[in-house]
């Protein structure tokens, strides 16, 4: 397995594990996803993979992405590289590809001079929650809503 910088050519690939994340999502928040639907389409994704301070990471195995990560570069007040997104595509989960791809996301981190990598998880995603508290994340703020 190598981890790399993703580009055009991995557009198609992310989109169907982006299928398959919004699905959980949909699954945990109907009100706020849509079974079958992505965060982002492809000229969104070709934006998104064109901009330096939004670095995305895929794992590519067997000749194939089987994983991604789309990461934020926050310099504002405490550098922060802000993970947006993490997800290995269903037929290849454990198999410490999630690992693997967050482990270069916290050395691409280091190797920036960033303070801290952050991100946000939805309530009732508990496989999230358990993956990012076994690599060493602790919870720093809880976000709570009144739906009205």
């Amino acid at each position: 397995m190598i981890i790399r910088r993703a580009n055009e050519g991995d557009i198609s690939t992310i989109h169907k594990i982006l299928r398959q994340v919004n699905d959980v999502h949909a699954a945990l928040r109907p009100d706020l996803f849509h079974a079958g639907g992505t965060k982002y389409n492809g000229e969104e994704l070709r934006a998104i993979l064109a901009e330096e301070a939004r670095p995305v990471f895929v794992a590519e195995t067997e000749g194939q992405v089987v994983g991604y990560a789309f990461c934020v570069e926050k310099r504002e007040h405490t550098p922060t590289l802000y993970l947006d997104d993490l997800c290995v595509d269903a037929a290849w989960r454990r198999h410490g590809i999630a690992s693997a791809i967050f482990d270069c996301v916290t050395a691409y981190a280091k190797q920036n001079g960033f303070y801290s990598v952050t991100l946000n998880v939805w309530a009732g995603n508990e496989s999230a929650q358990a993956f990012y508290l076994s690599r060493g994340m602790t919870v720093q703020k809880t976000t709570m809503e009144k739906i009205l």
